[in-house]
C-alpha cells in the first residue's frame, strides 16, 4: 500500500482498526497531545508554568528524585511475595518502571541462598587449580592488573517465569512474572586468559566453580569453545566495584547461561576431567519433565520476551498506545520480536532499538490504536539462530508442569473493556 506514489507506508492496526502510521502522526498529533495532557493541566502561556526553584547543594553521589518509587520485590518462592526481607530467597527488578535496556545497578535482581557476605578485598583470593600446570592464587588487585574486557549481557535466575508455571494469578505485574532477568555492563578478565595462565591440562574439559558465601554454591561447568571465548572473571559492573549482592569482589560472569552458573564472591576455580555432581546441580537445578526424565545441566537460558507496557496491572485508554518491552537469548542476537493485539491470532513487527547486542536485553515497541474492546496483547521473539520463544501450550505439553526452571513461553495480558490490564496464561 502506498499513500504517495513510491512511499510506502507503515500501518498501525488493531482489531477493527487499520490506518498509516504517516497519516496517523500528521492528522492526529493535536488529539494525541490531547490524551496524553488531560486539559487542565494543559499550559496555555508561561505564566502557568511553575516557577524556577533553587538547586541543592553538591554531594558524593546522586541519588533518585524524591518523586521517583521504585523498588524490588522481595520473594520467598513461587507466589509468597512481599514478605519480610529475612525470609525472602530472591528479589525482583521492576521491569514495569525501567526504560531502555541496562540495568540500574541497585535494581538488579538479587538470588542468594546464604545472604550476602561482606567480604574484605584486602583479603580475599582466587584459588585456580586441579588438572593444571600452574596453581595459582589471585588477589582482586591481580586481576584489576590483566587484560580486561567490558560486555554488556543479561543475567536471568532459573526461577524467572515460575509465577506462571501451573496457574495464572491475574493480579501479578511483569515484576513478579519477569524480575529475575537484569542487563548491566560487566568488566573483569577473560577466562581464556586465565587458563592460559595456570596451562590447564588438555584432558581437562571441566571446571568446578566455587563462591564464598555460607551456602557454598559451586557447579560444575563444561569448558566448551564457547564458554572459553566468553566466560570472564568480573570485579566492575555499570562501571564501578560490584555491589556485594552481585558478587563483590569478583564473580565469575557467563553470558547467556543460567544465573547459577554465574558464582559469585568467586574463590575457586578448580579444572577436571568430568563434572562434580554437586548438590547444586542435583538436588537443586535438576528438573522433573513431562516424560517422567529428569533433566540435569540444563544450561543455557532460552529465547525470551515480555511486553512491560501495558503489562499486569496497569490501565490504558482508548486510542494511541505505545506497546514496549524486552526481548533476549542465551543463543546471541535477537532478530526480531513480534506483537499480538489479537490473543495471538495474527503478529505483527515490533522495531527494535538500535543497540541489540548478543546476549543482552534488546528493548523492542510498536504503535498501537485500541479500539477500547477487550483483548490480549502478547510478544513473540525470534533469535539470530532461529529460536523462537514458544507459546504456552506447546512448551508446557514438552516440559510438563512438574517443572520449575527455564520457564520462557510467551507471557500473555488481557485487557478488558474499562482497560485494565492483567495477567494471562493465554
Amino acid at each position: 500500500m502506498m499513500d504517495q506514489p513510491g512511499n510506502p507506508i507503515d500501518t498501525v492496526e488493531s482489531p477493527g482498526l487499520h490506518l498509516s502510521r504517516r497519516r496517523f502522526i500528521v492528522t492526529s498529533s493535536t488529539s494525541l497531545a490531547g490524551a496524553v495532557v488531560a486539559g487542565p493541566a494543559a499550559a496555555g502561556s508561561l505564566a502557568e508554568v511553575p516557577p524556577r526553584e533553587p538547586g541543592a547543594d553538591l554531594s558524593a553521589h546522586s541519588e533518585r528524585s524524591k518523586f521517583v518509587k521504585i523498588g524490588r520485590i522481595p520473594e520467598a518462592g513461587p507466589g509468597k511475595r512481599n514478605v519480610d526481607p529475612s525470609d525472602a530467597i530472591n528479589s525482583k527488578t521492576p521491569l514495569d518502571r525501567l526504560v531502555g535496556g541496562l540495568t540500574p545497578t541497585d535494581l538488579h535482581y538479587e538470588r542468594s541462598h546464604a545472604g550476602v557476605p561482606e567480604l574484605d578485598p584486602a583479603k580475599h583470593r582466587l584459588l585456580i587449580h586441579g588438572m593444571v600446570q600452574k596453581p595459582l592464587v589471585l588477589s582482586v588487585n591481580d586481576l584489576k592488573a590483566m587484560p580486561s574486557i567490558s560486555r554488556i549481557v543479561f543475567i536471568e535466575c532459573t526461577g524467572n517465569g515460575w509465577e506462571n508455571w501451573k496457574t495464572a494469578d491475574e493480579n501479578l505485574t511483569v515484576q513478579n512474572t519477569h524480575g529475575l532477568v537484569s542487563t548491566n555492563e560487566w568488566t573483569g578478565v577473560p577466562l581464556k586468559f586465565l587458563v592460559g595462565l595456570v596451562a590447564r591440562d588438555r584432558a581437562s574439559n571441566w571446571m568446578l566453580a566455587e563462591g564464598g558465601d555460607a551456602a557454598g554454591v559451586d557447579r560444575s561447568i563444561p569448558l566448551t569453545d564457547e564458554i572459553l571465548n566468553e566466560a570472564f572473571i568480573a570485579y566492575g559492573q555499570n562501571g564501578e566495584p560490584l555491589r556485594p549482592a552481585h558478587g563483590f569482589p569478583m564473580r565469575l560472569v557467563m553470558p547467556g547461561f543460567e544465573g547459577n552458573l554465574n558464582i559469585k564472591w568467586l574463590r575457586r576455580l578448580k579444572f577436571g576431567d568430568q563434572p562434580w555432581m554437586t548438590r547444586w546441580e542435583t538436588a537443586r537445578y535438576t528438573q522433573l519433565l513431562a516424560n517422567g526424565k529428569a533433566e540435569q545441566f540444563q544450561l543455557r537460558m532460552g529465547t525470551n520476551s515480555v511486553i512491560t507496557s501495558p503489562s499486569g496491572m496497569m490501565e490504558i485508554r482508548p486510542g494511541y498506545n505505545c506497546i514496549t518491552g524486552l526481548a533476549w537469548s542465551g543463543y546471541g542476537k535477537i532478530a526480531n520480536v513480534e506483537i499480538s493485539t489479537d490473543g495471538a491470532r495474527s503478529w505483527k513487527p515490533a522495531e527494535l532499538n538500535n543497540s541489540v547486542l548478543p546476549k543482552a536485553q534488546t528493548r523492542f515497541q510498536m504503535d498501537w490504536v485500541w479500539d477500547g474492546k477487550p483483548t490480549k496483547i502478547v510478544s513473540r521473539a525470534t533469535d539470530e539462530k532461529g529460536n523462537v520463544q514458544p507459546d504456552r501450550k506447546s512448551f508446557i505439553a514438552q516440559e510438563g508442569t512438574n517443572a520449575l526452571f527455564h520457564y520462557h513461553a510467551q507471557q500473555t495480558w488481557s485487557i478488558d473493556a474499562a482497560g485494565r490490564v492483567r495477567n494471562a496464561l493465554a
